[in-house]
């Protein structure tokens, strides 16, 4: 059976999930979270995608992205992919997949869902067990919009953030109660993207 054709919108959102195959770890050590990163940040300069929101787990990778032109998001998601698989498997000396599948991507059709999918996203690290307070976790873009932190690969915020309050200590404090509170559907998300 061919695979579905992506759907590519200009100018459009995505939430996009890669994970390691037969869920094995991605990211062994916190160089290795940097590398990526650092890689994104290369691509980013290159192709024209913007990054919301981002959440690097130990075996699988968020991310919420604006496309500026569709048909750059798979050019942008191979090349990150790619580089970081050459570089896992130079450092780990894997063979093979070390995706499981081609990464997804769904569309985010309604702008009021974005912010629920960042909260989706962002609460990955504490529905894992791995932190407490999701503000600990530094693989994650909820920083920036919780505590005000810089990081090199946002370079718009989302724009459903900025309209929650004009004052940055309002707006920060209303996104924190917002985006910790669990939703009951995160099990079903999980499910579609095949993360449990």
């Amino acid at each position: 059976m061919p695979r579905q054709a992506r759907i590519l919108v200009d100018e459009g959102y995505y939430h996009i999930v890669t994970r390691g195959n037969d869920k094995k770890v991605l990211f062994h050590q916190k160089k290795d979270y940097s590398v990526f990163l650092d890689i994104i940040l290369k691509y980013l300069a290159r192709i024209k995608i913007n990054i919301l929101h981002y959440c690097l787990m130990p075996n699988h990778i968020h991310l919420l992205v604006k496309t500026l032109k569709g048909k750059d998001m798979p050019k942008f998601m191979q090349a990150i992919l790619q580089v970081y698989g050459n570089y896992h498997k130079k450092n780990y000396k894997s063979v093979g997949f070390i995706y499981q599948n081609r990464y997804k991507s769904h569309l985010i059709e309604t702008e009021h869902y974005l912010l629920d999918c960042a909260g989706y996203i962002e609460r990955n690290p504490k529905k894992a067990l791995i932190v407490d307070d999701l503000a600990e976790y530094k693989w994650s873009s909820y920083p920036v919009y919780a505590l005000g932190k810089s990081d090199y690969i946002i370079r718009e915020l989302d724009p459903l953030y900025l309209e929650l309050s004009t004052n940055v200590q309002m707006r920060q404090q209303l996104y924190i109660e917002y985006i910790t509170k669990p939703r009951p559907y995160d099990d079903i998300i999980d499910g579609y993207f095949n993360i449990i």
